[in-house]
This record gives structure tokens, C-alpha cells and sequence, in this order.
């Protein structure tokens, strides 16, 4: 695990970084994700989760977001692939100068599939484009079903949604009907997948989605 510490917040245009990322992603093929959620939601969870399934196809990567610790990262790292810790010294959000700092400390000719799990935070995370090819938002049933409604930009600007923790769902006040009809209000070409860490209901099917994300990448930029 490398860990990079984000000294100070310099200026920069995120949208020209983030179009310059992007354009080596593309070159080389890498299809990338932006994990988005609240603290607790279990983004690190799920994450583990996907690895477990998709690394045995597809060499992939993560860089790690958060506040101060690495605990986080600790835990990816496990799982026997690369890892970089972003910490930011209290930014509630990444941008893409980090992501490109991150890509420097990458092998990045020898990846598939790059994940970005960022700072645990609804509010302003989805306003940097990190050069992801897709914005995934993971929920979980403990939040309760107000949240898109809440944090409208967050899931309208976002292609999947995962609703995660369902094998606790018969313990909160969660109205899943209400849930998927503000969902479909805000986004809907909106994704969903219910899914639980706990009991594995939901992983395969969000990993086969995944690959075959991976694989057209590949398609689209042969």
C-alpha cells in the first residue's frame, strides 16, 4: 500500500485534469469507478466483496479515499492487489489532481478495472469528476429511504445505485416501494442493485454487471 498525503489544496481547473486522466484511462483501457456513499453504508464491505469475485478475471486496482486514517485501505490491501491511500487532512470530497497523483503510483499498464472509493459524504462528492466511467452510489437499509430525496444531485448524477444491508431490512423502517418510486422520480435510467454483504444476496449479479462493463471498455477502446 502506498499512502499519499494531500498536503494542501491547490487550485486547479478539476475539468481539464480530469479530461487528461481520462484520456489515458481510455488509452489504456481501464474501466473506472467512483464508489460514493455515507460513512456506514458499507462501500469497503461491498468493495471486498467485488474483489473477491472479479480479480480472479481482471487485474484491478483501488485508491483509497479518506479524512485521516487507513484503516480502510489495510483492509483492501488483504486481498492481495494494488493499493493507494489517499489521505486528505479533513477535504470531505477527491478531485482529479489526487486522482492523477494516485495513477503516478500505479502500475498502470498491467490494469482492467479501477476503483475509487471516495470520503464517505452524500453532499459534495459528485461535483468532481474523478474520470470515472461510471458513479455508483451505495446506500444501505440502516439510512433509511429518504435519502435520494435529500441528496438529489448525488443520485441524479449517478448510473447505478446499491441498496446494500437487506438482510437487515425486516429490522428498520425502510419502505422500499417509496425508495424506488423517489428514485425513479430523481433518475430513471437509474440501476439498482439490492445487495447484502452478510448473506453474498446481490454480489454475483453486481459483479457480472462489472466484467461485462470491463469488457466493453476493452471492445470500445481496441
Amino acid at each position: 500500500m502506498k499512502q499519499i498525503i494531500v498536503e494542501k489544496n491547490i487550485p486547479v481547473n478539476n475539468n481539464e485534469l480530469a479530461n487528461e486522466n481520462r484520456k489515458l484511462l481510455n488509452e489504456k483501457q481501464i474501466f473506472t469507478i467512483n464508489l460514493l456513499g455515507s460513512p456506514g453504508s458499507g462501500k469497503t464491505c461491498l468493495l471486498e466483496k467485488l474483489i473477491e469475485n472479479i480479480k480472479k478475471h481482471y487485474n484491478m486496482a483501488v485508491i483509497q479515499g479518506d479524512l485521516y486514517t487507513a484503516k480502510d485501505a489495510m483492509r483492501i490491501e488483504k486481498h492481495n492487489i494494488d493499493v493507494i491511500q489517499l489521505n486528505t487532512g479533513g477535504l470531505c470530497y477527491l478531485d482529479a489532481s489526487m486522482i492523477s497523483t494516485s495513477l503516478n503510483n500505479l502500475d498502470i499498464n498491467k490494469l482492467d478495472f479501477l476503483a475509487i472509493e471516495n470520503i464517505g459524504n452524500l453532499a459534495f462528492p459528485e461535483e468532481y469528476d474523478l474520470s470515472e466511467d461510471m458513479k455508483i452510489v451505495v446506500m444501505s437499509t440502516t439510512e433509511g429511504n429518504d435519502k435520494p430525496f435529500k441528496y438529489p444531485l448525488m443520485f441524479k448524477s449517478a448510473s447505478v445505485v446499491i441498496l446494500n444491508k437487506l438482510d437487515i431490512i425486516d429490522h428498520t423502517n425502510f419502505d422500499i416501494n417509496e425508495f424506488y418510486r423517489d428514485i425513479r422520480m430523481l433518475n430513471k435510467d437509474i440501476k439498482v442493485f439490492e445487495v447484502s454483504c452478510k448473506d453474498n444476496r446481490g454480489i454475483e449479479e453486481l459483479s457480472d454487471f462489472l466484467k461485462n462493463k470491463i469488457r466493453e471498455k476493452k471492445i470500445m477502446n481496441s
